[in-house]
């Protein structure tokens, strides 16, 4: 009897950049490995491969014609961290295909990033490096005449997925007044559990100093903060996006930065690279960063170590622990963009 199949074809990534030998070798005791490190299968490939096929980890397009070769097939692993709209979803699920992603990894990373992206909008740190170079620094209060703290304040998001809640407890020394979110896929309850209230998003908005966008882009949400929502936030607050552009409408969002409504800090743009001579990379209320809030070697790490340890789970008949699962009822919304190698 032939062994089952596994199919590691991880573009973007590398196969050395998130699993080492050793990881390498517990896949190959689950069955016979097949890598395709710096391209995908071709169909002739993918056929050859697919009556045995019981694992899939990578971004391949898998249309119901490919499932259908696949009659084995337990599970895909996306491990670029997206839900992409090249898989027939409803079909796969239909045949007992987990679909999965590693998107759980970046979330202690990039709340890290997004809290220090915070505390420099509120204390103007970056900026202030930015004067002494140009040799027009202010010194003590009057450098800090526009400054706040952290501390005390009402702290608002738009999404409370697993970025929101690992960017929540980073919050605690700051002892905040409130904690707000906005998520209309979850249920009141469930976000007032993590001590934090379930509001409307025009009062999310209106009520918080500092607003973290950390929702997934959407069919639902594209745009969703526009001139009216930025406009609707306190003078002079701050926002901080590290999820994706497409969730505001990112030309508004320059025009109350630039304007001083809103203090901005971005790690996401409508397209990467920015080019060079783009608006954003102008005006002292933006804080750019490039794309990197996630972008760390140990998170590279471990993406191949939660593939691995769901990835054994499931060839034992065992469900997964640690990839989140696409869901029926949202997945087919999903309008991430694949992102590019580096």
């Amino acid at each position: 009897m032939s062994r089952p199949a596994l199919l590691l074809a991880p573009a973007p990534r590398r196969v050395d950049d998130i699993l080492d030998a050793g990881q390498l070798a517990r896949l190959r005791a689950l069955g016979e490995l097949h890598i395709f490190d710096d391209r995908p299968p071709t169909d002739a490939e993918f056929a050859a491969i697919a009556p045995t096929l019981q694992i899939l980890i990578g971004q391949l397009d898998m249309p119901r014609e490919r499932l259908d070769q696949a009659p084995g097939l337990r599970a895909i692993f996306n491990v670029e961290g997206n839900f992409l709209p090249n898989i027939d979803y409803a079909h796969a699920m239909s045949r007992g295909v987990r679909v999965l992603n590693i998107s759980p990894v970046f979330a202690e990373p990039v709340a890290e990033a997004a809290l220090g992206m915070a505390i420099d909008l509120a204390r103007g740190i970056s900026r202030a490096d930015r004067r002494m170079r140009a040799g027009t620094e202010q010194y003590g209060l009057e450098a800090n005449r526009d400054a706040y703290s952290l501390r005390g304040q009402t702290i608002g998001f738009v999404g409370f997925g697993d970025l929101g809640r690992a960017i929540a407890p980073l919050l605690a020394p700051f002892r905040p007044q409130s904690l707000l979110a906005y998520d209309p896929w979850l249920a009141p309850a469930f976000i007032e559990s993590f001590q934090c209230e379930s509001c409307p998003l025009d009062e999310v908005l209106a009520r918080s100093r500092i607003v973290f966008v950390v929702a997934g882009a959407t069919a639902d949400n594209q745009g969703l903060l526009g001139r009216r929502e930025f406009l609707s936030m306190q003078p002079g607050a701050s926002l901080v996006l590290v999820s994706r552009a497409a969730v505001v409408d990112f030309e508004a969002l320059l025009d109350v930065a630039e304007s001083g409504q809103v203090r901005v800090a971005t790690d996401v743009f409508p397209q990467e690279p920015l080019p060079a001579g783009h608006r954003a990379r102008r005006g002292e209320q933006l804080l750019l960063s490039p794309h990197q809030a996630g972008a760390l070697h140990t998170v590279l790490q471990g993406i191949g170590a939660m593939v691995l340890a769901d990835a054994e789970l499931i060839a034992r008949g065992l469900p997964p622990n640690l990839c989140k699962a696409a869901q029926p009822e949202t997945v087919a919304l999903s309008r991430s963009r694949p992102v590019e190698r580096s």
